[in-house]
This record gives C-alpha cells, structure tokens and sequence, in this order.
C-alpha cells in the first residue's frame, strides 16, 4: 500500500529520529528525533488505518522502540574511539549515502523554492543534533540523553506556536511546562553515567546541548510542516541529507582525524561499526517501519513511542553501568507526563 497525501493535509516530518525526527526525527538522524520526525510526516501522510491495533502494529512499535532506545548507547559506545565531532559528521555522511539511490531519484523532481528550507531542516533538524547529542554524551549518561530527547514534542508544539502560528491551549501550555520543569530536575542531578560520565562536576549540565537538539528538531519539523507540503516522508529525508551530508563528509575526511584513527586506533572499526549502525538503524530502516506502523495502526498509537524510548536508553545504560536515582525517575516522569498532555490536548 502506498502513502498519498489527503487533499487537505499538509504533511509534516520527525526524529521518530531519520529522522525523518525522528526518532528522532528527523527528519533527524538519531533515537527518538527520527521517532519525532517521522511521525510528523506519516501523521499527514497516512491512509485511513485500521479501527483495530493488530498485533503487527503492536510488534513494529515495540521494534521501533528498540531501534531508537538503542541510538544513545550507540552513541556512547562510538565516543570511545571517536570524538563528538567525528561521531557527528560520520552518523551525517553515512545515512546520507544510504540514501543516496532515493535522494538521486527525487532530486530533479523536487521544487527549486523547497530547497532553501529543505537545508534548513537538515541543518537545525539533523547536522547540528548529530554534534550536539554527541558532546552531550561526553559527559551525560545515555540514558538520560534518551529521557531528554522526549522534550522534542515539547518544542515542536513551542515553536510552532512561536514562529507559526499554531494554537495554544491552556492543556498544551501546562505540558510544555511540565516537560521544561521536569528538564529543570533532570539538569539538577549531575552526570550519573556511572566511571566514564561520573555524578557531579556539572555534568548534567551538558544535557543542554540536548535541550538545544530538540529545539532544533521542533523548527524542523515545523518547516517541514508549513514549508515542504506535498513531500513524502523518504522524499524529505533523503533530499536534506543530500544537501549536508556533503559538507559533513567533506568535514570528516579533510577536517578530522578520523582516517588516521580509523587505520591505527585500537578498537575504532568496532567504534564505527556502531556508528554506522546507529545511522542505519535510525533511520532508513526505522523509516520503513515506522511508515508501515502508521498503515497498521494510528500516528496516535504510533507516538506511544515516545514513552517506550526514555525506557529502552535507561534499561540498556543501566546495563552498561549507568547510575539512575529516585530524581531521575521524577524528572522523566514530569517530561512524559507533559508530552503525553501535549499529545491528547486540543
């Protein structure tokens, strides 16, 4: 079954994550930020779906959950060898080139006018997240990086509002509060990454490149919303991609080392292994999943992810020594609770 857009819709991007985030978004290129951003786009996009949730929608949504929960672990596990802006411009260059064959295929059927704003998206949507998520995890627990990633619902309706236009209700005013006061508890708590990201020292501090990310993901998804009508979810993320990955791997070859720790750093191809598949993972297979999740079900249930993800990244730090405390539960509590409010008001 393929995606068609109503003729009143106006599609939108996220995360998700690839991205398109999305899940980030997404169009975004990561965990939840492709989940965001993908869920905007498919949101428009969508045919009718089932009154029922099969028991496939359910599967596709726990996998995808998986998918995206895992990218900040990932990420950690990439810094080991890489820096935060060799991780960056590697996570940009490889989906770029995975989806080289369907950006070639769209590039000469795509407006000239939707270019400016598809380098928009791509720069503030999933080039400057790739970095600062990056630097964020040099000093904050993944898990926690994945618990702050929810904040891109917040900012997504914040900036729409802003910038857009979009309505504001008494309902999603109290969960934008919430979600900034739960962020407030949460940057309150030192780095909590266990030897390699200890607590204290400010480090939590560094989830404001984060808090930063999803402002980024929230204009990004907004531009796509108001300014890319009429694109299909692969059709976004691949174009943008196109249009940085460019630059991000011309960066990584003639403006870092990554090279030369590649042929001679102990443990870098492992490194890059996890790398790649973070950029694979998050974002074309994730795409194609999370597009057949909206067929099977609805983008409603599929935003349940959003919940699922914070979830995943805190099990899987936990498993890699990450320290997680009573506060950082109440934190992550207050910013669910008021992206779940952001998501059911009117």
């Amino acid at each position: 079954m393929s995606l068609k857009t109503p003729p009143a819709a106006t599609p939108s991007l996220v995360p998700r994550p690839a991205k398109v985030a999305s899940g980030g978004g997404a169009a975004a290129i990561g965990g939840g930020p492709d989940e965001s951003a993908s869920l905007q786009a498919a949101e428009a996009l969508a045919l009718a779906a089932p009154a029922a949730t099969t028991p496939l929608a359910w599967a596709l949504l726990i996998v995808l959950a998986c998918i995206w929960g895992t990218s900040f672990i990932l990420m950690k596990k990439g810094l080991v060898v890489f820096s935060a802006l060799e991780l960056g411009a590697i996570r940009v260059s490889v989906a770029a080139l995975l989806l080289l064959p369907f950006s070639l295929r769209h590039v000469g059927s795509t407006d000239r006018s939707r270019f400016k704003w598809l380098a928009l998206s791509g720069v503030v949507g999933t080039l400057l997240p790739a970095f600062l998520f990056a630097y964020a995890e040099t000093k904050l627990a993944s898990g926690l990086a994945g618990v702050l990633n929810a904040l891109t619902a917040v900012f997504t309706l914040l900036v729409g509002a802003l910038l857009f236009g979009q309505r504001l209700t008494g309902l999603r005013v109290l969960g934008i509060g919430l979600g900034l006061v739960g962020t407030v508890v949460m940057l309150q708590l030192g780095g909590s990454g266990g030897d390699a990201t200890p607590a204290g020292e400010g480090n939590a501090w560094y989830g404001g490149y984060i808090l930063f990310a999803t402002i980024g993901y929230g204009l990004s998804v907004n531009v796509i919303k108001y300014k890319l009508g009429g694109m299909t979810p692969i059709a976004v993320t691949s174009m943008l991609l196109l249009l940085i990955g460019g630059p991000a791997l011309a960066f990584l070859l003639l403006g870092t080392g990554f090279v030369h720790k590649l042929t001679t750093a102990p443990g870098a191809w492992t490194a890059f292994g996890y790398i790649a598949l973070l950029a694979t993972m998050s974002t074309a297979v994730a795409m194609v999943l999370f597009n057949k999740l909206i067929q099977q079900s609805t983008a409603l249930f599929a935003s349940s992810s959003t919940y699922l993800i914070p979830i995943v990244a805190l099990a899987l730090g936990a498993l890699d020594g990450e320290a997680f405390n009573v506060w950082h539960f109440v934190g992550m509590v207050v910013i669910l609770g008021g992206v779940l409010i952001i998501h059911r008001a009117k």
